[in-house]
């Protein structure tokens, strides 16, 4: 059983930063891909930011040059470091993993987290 755990949202004044943490746990060998999406109140689930296994990554246009997405890869963790925030920016984000390899599986099918809320106040 896979699980993501998120952590790190919270409320801050525009400009400033945050950093969101997300841990996948299981008894997991490797993830293809492990990102973050987010939605805000009103709007479609959003893709924020991806990084693949080989360390490619994609990201919003909106968020371009003030967030920076990170993995560690021995530790199956994912981190999204957002600078200059926005009150657009406001949302639950939520961790994402595409792809988990265990010991004995592969699992192609995709895996969330419960959701972290970012709340920027102007």
């Amino acid at each position: 059983q896979v699980q993501l755990v998120e952590s790190g949202g919270g409320l801050v004044q525009a400009g400033e930063s945050l950093r969101l943490s997300c841990a996948a746990t299981g008894s997991i060998v490797s993830i293809n891909v492990m990102g973050w999406y987010r939605q805000a109140p009103g709007k479609e689930r959003e893709l924020v930011a991806i990084m693949s296994r080989g360390g490619s990554t994609n990201y919003a246009d909106s968020v371009k040059g003030r967030f920076t997405i990170s993995r560690d890869y021995t530790k199956n963790t994912v981190s999204l470091q957002m600078d200059s925030l926005k009150s657009e920016d406001t949302a639950v984000y939520y961790c994402n993993s595409v792809g988990v390899s265990t010991a004995t599986e592969f699992y192609a099918m995709e895996y969330w987290g419960k959701g972290t809320l970012v709340t920027v106040s102007s």
